[in-house]
């Protein structure tokens, strides 16, 4: 099963892992003299202790402990101390365990057996796992048959994903069809009266068997469980209505309700299928190089790492793997959510369910289809289904009141006006059956998880990957935005920015410079080097060449002596006067390392290094504040450095020579604050440093997630390119999300109260309470898979 994150409050905790790598701030030296930090972090062992574990999924369907009062064996996701050392797991696929009506049945049922220690639920796919210490399971195995479903046993490892789609998703609609004619025929035949009086009831219990034995049994072993559920309710009203004589309602309450379970069923299966359908995105099959050289078309399963495979254009890539041979361009936008096409060349990664556009590719395999980054990404979004966003967890609360309450009121309204006010039985009896049908919260119930399942489906597909629906929700809350500054603001690496020149011959002496630079293995003179040879500069032979610790290099040209290094070594050289500080000191005021060249009769070239900003940064800082967030960098760079990219970029607050605890003492302080006026506090990095500073926000953003097994495993929301605008994106769907849990809300209450009202006064019907209740249920789930085509869009 899909490895679970651990979930937090979003407050630090002692020996907290889901950031589980240290960080570092490097000081190199540079030619200049100057310290100049980087953020580089290096790769920890995060985790290392197991402390992610598996988690119940979240209910993904129909009217489930809602309608029953029981306590789960477990409601929050797992973490390995919950599960006792020495338990083992077994993983059954259950057909008929497509809702949380079912989930309850089986935690009553289970959760007390001896040796059985920890229940999971994976209602979207339909998988539960059982950690026991049993010799032997057909305990368990006999014990879910008791309630009318079959245990199919599944590997271990098999992904949830993979599982077929259930044979009642193809049930036959023929017979629901002759119920509904049948239920037609008796209420015709009672309101015209055009028959004998036996008719209708013929006709209305033919509708009954076929349409409600399925609803009949669920009840009864519902009821014998002692679980108040839709199927137990229904089976009451229905039964209560035939004793009654009403016979073509029931027989019409029966089929409306078969009808939109049916529906319900079909349109809860697009929710399934939207993580379903991530999978399908990497093909079966590879082609694959045999040792006798031929090509082979093989499961792209049982193809091991350091495979060699062939990639033609337009297909899409089986595996992950690095360029062998060859060169092409990629729409990785399955993976990252990038829009546009990426160049691959030797050496360059690639991702499962990428497509090839234009070469052929040959690559070598790094990891197998059961790692890949797209299955770390579907285990991801299927173990977030685990975690109960904070709607959902008030919503199953108020829930397990909501049913018992009304059901008790039911039974009140059809006793006690009759007993004491002299009421007719038949009219209060009738009410009370109406009630019943309108007690269970399908609606409310359902709502939720379709709702978050959907919008983690749509965030996954444009390259957001969300770690649970808690930080889905808490993302519409974000008041401020922590990030770091190399690799997240910047590409990372230096860039020459600036060429002065201050000599009557400006080619030759960047040429001169070039040649130097390119000597030298320092990332300052690799960046002057690479700019000239990008311009097209020549390089020209360089002899006697001698570097010069912590100042540059020297050496000969054409019998020459030129030297090229930093402030200090122009100051030493005495070729400092008061116009080259003042133009060496705007430079430095803007964060830049300076390389000068020089020869004995003074300086002639002036170069500006710099860590660039990304383009994306400036647009994704302008969205967040349009969407009311404030903005802080924490870099443990220079604060002239920090000050100059913040401007760049237009952050609001920048803060330099931070260190990885001043990092976190600074989001703990933001977190005090914006958390005592409802606010939450988000902090980027590169997902596997500034562990303490991600560990204190509410919400830690990992960039560049793809191909970083680390920075999947441990953010609460990976960005899997290098994009910073998916985090306004996340917002954005945040809200959407929020929005459209409230409308679900909303609808499923206020239908509730109307009809109850209605009924109240004698003008509501079963079948108008079917209605109601079925329709309010399809609604909200239609008004949820919205979110699975839209909700992710920038």
């Amino acid at each position: 099963m899909a490895s679970i994150l651990p979930q937090h409050d979003g407050g630090a905790r002692p020996g907290d892992c889901r950031h589980g790598a240290h960080h570092h701030d490097a000081h190199h030296g540079h030619p200049s003299g100057h310290g100049h930090g980087h953020d580089h972090g290096h790769d920890g062992n995060p985790c290392a202790d197991g402390c992610a574990a598996p988690a119940p999924a979240a209910a993904p369907a129909c009217c489930g402990s809602a309608c029953g009062s029981a306590v789960p064996l477990t409601q929050t996701p797992l973490a390995a101390s919950d599960i006792p050392a020495g338990t083992n797991a077994a993983r059954y696929r259950i057909a008929a365990m497509d809702c949380p009506t079912e989930e309850t049945l089986i935690r009553n049922k289970l959760g007390g057996m001896p040796g059985v220690q920890a229940l999971q639920f994976n209602l979207m796919q339909r998988v539960l796992t059982v950690h026991h210490s049993l010799p032997s399971l057909e305990g368990v195995v006999a014990a879910i048959e008791s309630l009318g479903m079959k245990a199919e046993p599944l590997a271990v490892q098999t992904p949830d994903s993979t599982m077929p789609s259930p044979a009642e998703a193809r049930q036959p609609w023929w017979p629901l069809a002759l119920a509904g004619a049948a239920a037609l025929g008796a209420e015709v035949a009672h309101w015209a009266g055009l028959a004998e009086p036996w008719l209708p009831a013929l006709l209305a219990l033919v509708a009954v068997a076929l349409s409600g034995l399925t609803t009949y049994r669920k009840g009864w072993i519902a009821l014998r469980n002692g679980n108040l559920n839709i199927n137990a309710l229904m089976s009451i009203a229905v039964t209560g209505a035939l004793l009654i004589g009403q016979w073509p309602e029931a027989a019409m309450v029966m089929v409306l309700f078969a009808i939109a379970e049916r529906i319900e069923a079909a349109s809860l299966d697009r929710a399934r299928n939207a993580i379903r359908g991530l999978l399908a995105m990497a093909p079966e099959q590879a082609t694959v190089r045999q040792p006798d050289g031929a090509w082979e078309a093989v499961a792209a399963a049982s193809v091991g790492i350091g495979a060699v495979v062939r990639l033609r254009p337009g297909e899409r890539v089986a595996l992950d793997g690095r360029v062998l041979r060859g060169q092409s361009a990629l729409d990785q936008a399955p993976i990252t959510g990038e829009s546009v096409p990426v160049d691959k060349t030797v050496g360059d990664p690639l991702f499962a369910g990428s497509i090839n556009q234009t070469g052929e590719l040959e690559y070598s395999v790094t990891a197998p289809a059961a790692d890949s980054t797209l299955a770390r990404i579907i285990h991801a979004v299927e173990a977030a289904q685990g975690s109960r966003a904070p709607t959902q967890r008030f919503v199953d609360r108020f829930a397990r009141v909501y049913t018992p309450t009304v059901f008790a009121a039911a039974v009140l309204v059809a006793t006690v006006p009759p007993l004491l006010l002299g009421g007719d039985w038949f009219d209060w009896i009738y009410k009370a059956l109406v009630l019943l049908v309108i007690a269970c919260p399908c609606a409310l119930v359902i709502s939720t998880p379709v709702t978050i399942v959907s919008a983690l489906a749509a965030a996954a597909r444009h390259g957001i990957l969300v770690k649970g629906g808690v930080y889905l929700e808490q993302g519409k809350s974000l008041r401020w935005l922590a990030l770091d500054k190399t690799g997240t603001l910047t590409h990372g690496r230096p860039a020459q920015t600036d060429h002065v020149p201050l000599s009557a011959n400006a080619g030759e002496a960047r040429a001169i410079a070039a040649s130097l630079a390119a000597r030298s293995d320092h990332p300052v003179s690799a960046a002057v080097a690479t700019a000239a040879r990008e311009a097209g500069i020549a390089m020209v032979e360089v002899d006697a060449f001698e570097s010069l610790p912590g100042m540059g290099v020297k050496g000969l040209v054409a019998g020459r002596r030129y030297w090229l290094g930093n402030h200090r070594l122009v100051h030493d050289m005495g070729l400092c006067s008061d116009e080259l500080e003042t133009r060496m000191e705007a430079l430095e005021r803007a964060g830049k390392t300076l390389v000068l060249l020089a020869d004995e009769g003074g300086v002639l070239a002036m170069f500006a290094v710099a860590d660039t900003v990304k383009e994306t940064s400036r647009a994704a800082i302008a969205d967040l504040h349009a969407l009311g967030v404030k903005t802080l960098m924490l870099s443990g760079d220079n604060p002239h450095t920090a000050q100059a990219i913040a401007a760049q970029v237009g952050i609001d607050e920048a803060r330099g020579n931070q260190l990885p605890q001043d990092k976190a003492d600074a989001i703990a302080a933001l977190a005090d604050g914006a958390r005592a006026r409802g606010g939450v506090i988000g902090m980027v990095g590169d997902g596997i440093n500034d562990a303490p500073a991600l560990a204190r926000a509410d919400i830690g953003f990992a960039m560049g997630a793809a191909g970083t097994d680390t920075a999947i495993e441990t953010a609460d929301v990976a960005l899997m390119d290098d994009d910073l605008r998916r985090i306004p994106a996340f917002i954005r769907l945040s809200r959407r999300t929020a929005a459209i849990l409230a409308q679900n809300i909303a609808l499923a209450l206020g239908i509730k109260v109307v009809f109850l009202a209605l009924t109240l006064a004698g003008m509501g019907t079963m079948w108008m309470a079917v209605f109601a209740d079925m329709g309010a249920s399809l609604l909200v789930v239609f008004n949820g898979l919205r979110l699975a085509g839209d909700g992710a869009r920038r």
